[in-house]
């Protein structure tokens, strides 16, 4: 039986809390448990604290986990509740994803100012993203738009959109709709058209190996479809050895006992890509996911990966 609360640790952010929120509810609602059962801890990262310079320039991934990842080898807090598309795809010692929540959507979502979709943007206009994947896709569906570094939560950067330092801004329906705020979207982008960040619209869950208590807490929240897509995702993300300076999209998809896995790796310019898709079985997920890597590497080449990655 718990006996003390079950210390949850996530970034600040309105978004990174309603993330945790949703892992406590679920937690409470799958074993009978009341609110004080848990203690939501909020952490500051580096990736939150330093938002005058693109991340590609203050680290690679793990700029919103370090922080957190310290507390939870320490013991100081029991599980972390991660956005998943923020996690490195190697983990500290001892630390592993051991749950995924249901995925939301994986769509991004465009907020326009002087125009409603990308397309309709005047040529000359500009887009504001710290995302190298949006910006590379941006840049390849629409070279004569200027795309700049755009950095801030979700509220700051529609702060700052409001303000007119841009014309448009991209955001993950995910985090809109987690936040009740899907209305401001004016546009959303379709996968096939502009493919997400790996591990987009998922929230994962991260605790100590061998705890085994914990692990029984969150196996009854644990959604396999989701897991399994994460497993191919970033299986695909370790075989292209991704790092922030490196535009990556990709999405898999379980459907019934198979999966279907769609892949890109792009120059920041957007104009040169490289695409991969595999499918087979769900059970084959992370090997699917390090074939469709391998298949772009040995298309795109040592000297992509040299200059871009």
């Amino acid at each position: 039986m718990q006996t003390k609360p079950l210390r949850i640790g996530t970034r600040g952010s309105p978004l990174a809390l309603a993330q945790a929120h949703e892992t406590r509810d679920r937690l409470m609602a799958a074993h009978g448990l009341p609110e004080d059962a848990f203690a939501i801890e909020v952490i500051s990262t580096r990736g939150d604290r330093v938002t005058d310079r693109p991340l590609s320039e203050i680290g690679g991934k793990g700029l919103f986990t370090e922080e957190i990842e310290a507390r939870l080898s320490d013991g100081s807090i029991d599980i972390a509740v991660h956005s998943s598309k923020d996690m490195p795809t190697v983990l500290p010692d001892g630390l592993e994803l051991t749950a995924f929540l249901p995925r939301e959507d994986v769509r991004d979502a465009f907020i326009g100012r002087s125009a409603g979709a990308i397309r309709d943007l005047p040529r000359g206009s500009t887009i504001g993203s710290s995302s190298l994947r949006r910006q590379a896709l941006v840049r390849h569906l629409r070279p004569d738009v200027n795309v700049i570094p755009f950095r801030g939560n979700v509220q700051t950067r529609l702060r700052k959109l409001e303000e007119g330092q841009v014309d448009g801004t991209l955001l993950a329906c995910a985090g809109l709709k987690r936040l009740g705020m899907e209305h401001v979207a004016t546009d959303v982008m379709e996968s096939d058209d502009f493919l997400p960040a790996l591990g987009q619209g998922a929230i994962c869950i991260e605790s100590r190996s061998g705890d085994a208590a914990t692990l029984a807490l969150l196996a009854a929240i644990n959604h396999r479809e989701t897991q399994v897509e994460l497993l191919c995702e970033r299986a695909f993300l370790a075989a292209l050895d991704g790092s922030c300076r490196t535009p990556i999209a990709g999405l898999a998809r379980v459907d019934g006992q198979a999966l279907i896995f769609r892949g890109m790796v792009l120059s920041p310019d957007g104009q040169s890509r490289h695409d991969a898709s595999v499918e087979g079985s769900a059970e084959d997920a992370q090997a699917l996911g390090r074939d469709a890597g391998e298949r772009i590497r040995k298309e795109a080449g040592s000297g992509f990966f040299a200059e871009w990655g």
